[in-house]
């Protein structure tokens, strides 16, 4: 049998790929009812992401804005949601998750209510403050963490799992926001998600079971004896992690916040775009799983390398083609490689630091990763308005991933020169 002893010099936990035996597992069917009752609220309150996204052009032309500002609502909503993960996290283990959930829902409900009835200025604050810091924020990392700390043998594809919410939200939400719009106008559709999101998410939360196991020592490094993670100062690997993170959520952001209007621009209907962006979403959750199950073998880091190198080939395709058929092919493909990135880096996270440590760490990458997000959304935005066609913001996309690649790939060199190996008995 293996078992592990101790940590390394290299502060790796040793269990890195390796699951614990079924007998001293912390999994139960509590865990998969959290995990399924997580993955429905999410799906739902996805779609406040997605608004501004799908209604890009309308907004533009009905306020007689830029596209430039527009976006930025967009993508400052994921910075706020970052930021709302680092302020809300103590928050939320004082609250207990339910009621950190109802109160989420609350405030993206009341955030895309401010939108519906206001100008550029009115839609800043409703997405920023109230659907990003106060609402996503506060449901994301903790629900992250809170999932976490239910699995041990399975985390990987638990956290795949739950993270599909926002591919079902993807899949479900763009084609029903763009019909909705074109009937109803964007003010209405705003107003009306407010209402479903703050009906539906506490109802979901009920059934949250409420307090995760606690988890054994078994399987993380000791926070006692660690003095390195990677052969560095664990700081250092986490700076490293959040650089990583960054430059990978750049791209990430540009096709699903641009492309109903990319399309637009070439002379393809919105109504295509929108169901491009619904096959993005259904590639992603159906490789959601795969690189889940892949992260529970070959460990957070070399998933996030698999996969960050899919997302690179998919965003530099998008400068090949304007053909209908095409780009369709590459929607899919972008949505096959970028799904698998977020939960990867949090399986890292959770391999390499303590379980303690994670209500911190977890929600600092992601409110990392949610400030690439911001940045990529508004930044290719802004290359439009200063271009005239996405081009430049699709090349300079790439040259990020790129640069993501060289990062992970030297960690991943570390880990596999001075990680941990199982001692055997």
């Amino acid at each position: 049998m293996t078992e592990f002893v101790g940590t390394t010099a290299s502060g790796i936990a040793p269990a890195i790929g390796v699951a614990p035996d079924a007998d001293d597992s912390i999994e139960s069917r509590q865990s998969w009812i959290a995990a399924w009752v997580t993955l429905a609220l999410l799906s739902v309150s996805f779609g406040a992401m997605l608004l501004a996204a799908v209604g890009l052009k309308p907004i533009t032309e009905d306020l007689g804005t830029t596209r430039q500002l527009v976006a930025l609502a967009g993508a400052l909503t994921w910075l706020g949601t970052g930021i709302g993960g680092i302020l809300m996290g103590p928050l939320a283990g004082r609250l207990g998750i339910r009621l950190t959930v109802i109160f989420g829902a609350a405030m993206i409900a009341l955030g895309l209510a401010i939108s519906a009835g206001g100008n550029i200025g009115a839609i800043l604050v409703g997405h920023v403050l109230f659907v990003g810091v106060l609402g996503s924020g506060t449901l994301y990392a903790p629900l992250l963490v809170y999932i976490s700390r239910w699995f041990d043998r399975r985390r990987g594809t638990a956290l795949a799992l739950i993270w599909s919410g926002q591919y079902i939200a993807g899949i479900v939400w763009p084609t029903l926001f763009e019909q909705a719009m074109t009937a109803y106008g964007w003010r209405v559709t705003m107003a009306a998600f407010a209402v479903v999101v703050v009906i539906a998410v506490p109802v979901a939360a009920l059934f949250l079971p409420l307090t995760p196991p606690a988890s054994p020592v078994f399987g993380f490094a000791d926070a006692g004896t660690r003095r390195e993670v990677l052969g560095m100062r664990p700081n250092t690997v986490l700076a490293m992690l959040c650089i990583a993170i960054f430059l990978c959520c750049v791209p990430m952001a540009i096709p699903p916040g641009h492309l109903v209007a990319f399309c637009s621009d070439i002379g393809i209907r919105a109504a295509v775009g929108a169901a491009m962006l619904s096959v993005m979403q259904a590639g992603a959750l159906t490789s959601r799983i795969f690189w889940g199950w892949l992260s529970d073998r070959v460990g957070g880091l070399n998933t996030v390398l698999a996969a960050s190198a899919c997302q690179a080939l998919a965003i530099a395709a998008f400068l090949t083609t304007q053909n209908e058929a095409g780009l369709f092919a590459i929607s899919a493909a972008y949505g096959l490689g970028f799904s698998g990135l977020i939960p990867a880096y949090i399986m890292a996270i959770r391999e390499l630091y303590p379980s303690r440590e994670a209500s911190w760490r977890v929600p600092t990458l992601l409110f990392i990763g949610m400030g690439g997000m911001a940045f990529g959304g508004w930044f290719a935005g802004a290359l439009y308005d200063h271009f005239g066609f996405y081009g430049p913001a699709f090349a300079i996309g790439a040259l990020f991933n790129v640069a993501n690649l060289v990062l992970i790939g030297f960690l991943v060199l570390r880990q596999r020169w001075g990680g941990a190996l199982p001692a055997m008995a």
